[in-house]
Order: C-alpha cells, then structure tokens, then sequence
C-alpha cells in the first residue's frame, strides 16, 4: 500500500473531523446506544484520527485494534493519542487512554491488509471502522472485504472515500483537465490492485448490499477556506505530481494551474462515507 505521512495526516484531521456525514456519524453511534462497552477494528489506522473522531459518539469503555501496515504511522498514532488523551498509561499489550468520562484500550497491529481483511478481523468487533481506504483498494479487494465482514455480519463505518467531485473558486480552464488527470492517477495500483479510486464509496455500497447489508450512503466534502491555507498547499502540490505523473497534461498548463491554485481563496473536495449493518441483526 503507498504511504502517507504523518505530516498529510495531521494536517488533514481538522477537515476531515469537519466533514464527517453527522447524519452517519449518529447512526453508527445510534447503534450502540444503551450499551456500556464496545470493540472496534479500525482498518488503516493512520495516525488513530477515527479513533479521536469517534470515540466520543461510543459507549463509555472501548476497546480499540488500530491496524495499519506502516510501522511510523503506528508510533505516531501511539504519540498522538497520548497527546489527545487526558491521562495515557502503558499498559502491558495496550495503551490506556482516559478521555474526559471515557476510558479506552488502544491496541496496535502491523498488518499488510493487501492480502484482504479476513484476517484482520479475527478479533472480537462490534463495529469496524476505516477513513479514507475504499478509494484506495481495488473492486476485488472491496467484494472479498464484503464477504468476510458478511462471514461476521459485523457492521462497517467507512467514512472519508474521495469521490472525484472538486469546486475551485476562482474556477481556472483547466480545473477539468486537472481533476481527470488526478482521478486517473488515484486509479493505479495502490498496492491491492487496480484502485476503485473515486468509484470507491460506490462499489463499496453495492457489495455490502450483495452480501446482505443494508447499507446508508453520505456526502462528507471537506469545505476548504483560508484558514485551510497550509492543507490546500498541500493539497494543490499532491494534485500536482500525481496529474503530472499521467503524462495527460502538458507541463506548461500544469505549472500554470497549479500557480493559480495555490492562490485559490476555497475549494470544495468530495468525500463519501458508507454505513452498513448486517440485515440480520439491523432493527
């Protein structure tokens, strides 16, 4: 799987915090109302960003197995959650987290999940969770996740699938040429096949309903102003290399887009998020 750093991530939080589908968010903590405890696998953990974005909305004990393949992500993840949490201790096996009234268990697992995610769920879960993954994995890679979450008709929160919708303001001519030349990058081979990239949230919805799910769709764009300022740099410049990297533009409308962009007072970049719970046990 490509990396992403830390630095990405961390700049990214904020609005990816404020773009979660609230609507989502509520449901998935919806169904879990009552309960006093609750395991969740997150898959691509990152830098334990889901974690910090839904822990509050959960019952009040959790337990979390934060999985991700890249070993500094982890750490930082480690170092993130000690610096979020009010009281962190290490724990032989975990880490014991205190955060306003709750109280989590934060494990953490190295694991290459371009072999599929069955094995990663061999733990308990009540719910599994990922941000910002579907996009990244391929449409067989979705449809043998769908099986093995079906095989434990555990529910699945997927937020934060980039969905190829972009807005500009000021709009330039070659914000199109720019955008398809980027969704054809996220296409590539990501390193679980050929990536589903803005299809993702889609393909995801339709193999979790062919394997039983009642599946909720919702829009979460991240909504970029000038208090933005360091992540759309940041953003322009990804853009940038990957478009480059089709050979579908030429250099010069690239460097004269990308010279507009960085000026660029907002931007609106889509997200979808997916909510799914096993028929079976949906009320």
């Amino acid at each position: 799987m490509s990396g992403f750093s830390p630095h990405w991530l961390a700049l990214r939080e904020a609005a990816d915090a404020r773009a979660r589908n609230a609507q989502l968010r509520a449901a998935a903590a919806g169904m879990f109302a009552g309960r006093a405890d609750i395991h969740i696998i997150d898959l691509g953990c990152g830098t334990g960003s889901t974690l910090r974005a839904l822990a509050p909305h959960l019952p009040a004990r959790q337990r979390w197995l934060l999985i991700d393949h890249d070993a500094a992500l982890l750490d930082a993840a480690r170092q993130a959650l000690v610096a979020w949490a009010d009281e962190a201790k290490a724990v032989d096996g975990y880490l014991s987290l205190r955060k306003d009234a709750l109280a989590i268990e934060a494990v953490f697992a190295q694991r290459d999940l371009a072999s599929g995610v069955a094995a990663a769920l061999d733990a308990p879960a009540d719910l599994v969770t990922a941000s910002a993954l579907f996009d990244l994995v391929s449409e067989e890679w979705i449809a043998r996740a769908a099986a093995a979450l079906a095989a434990r008709a555990a529910p699945l929160y997927a937020a934060l699938n980039y969905n190829g919708v972009e807005s500009w303001t000021p709009a330039h001519p070659s914000d199109a040429a720019v955008r398809a030349a980027f969704c054809a990058h996220q296409s590539r081979d990501k390193g679980f096949g050929p990536a589903a990239g803005p299809q993702g949230a889609r393909l995801l919805g339709e193999a979790l309903a062919r394997a039983g799910y009642r599946v909720a769709i919702g829009e979460s764009p991240w909504i970029l102003g000038e208090a933005d300022d360091a992540l759309r740099r940041e953003l322009v410049e990804g853009i940038a290399r990957a478009a480059a990297e089709t050979g579908l533009l030429a250099e010069a409308a690239l460097s004269e887009w990308r010279k507009a962009r960085l000026g660029a007072s907002s931007c609106v970049i889509g997200h979808t998020d997916v909510l799914a719970r096993f028929r079976a046990s949906a009320g």
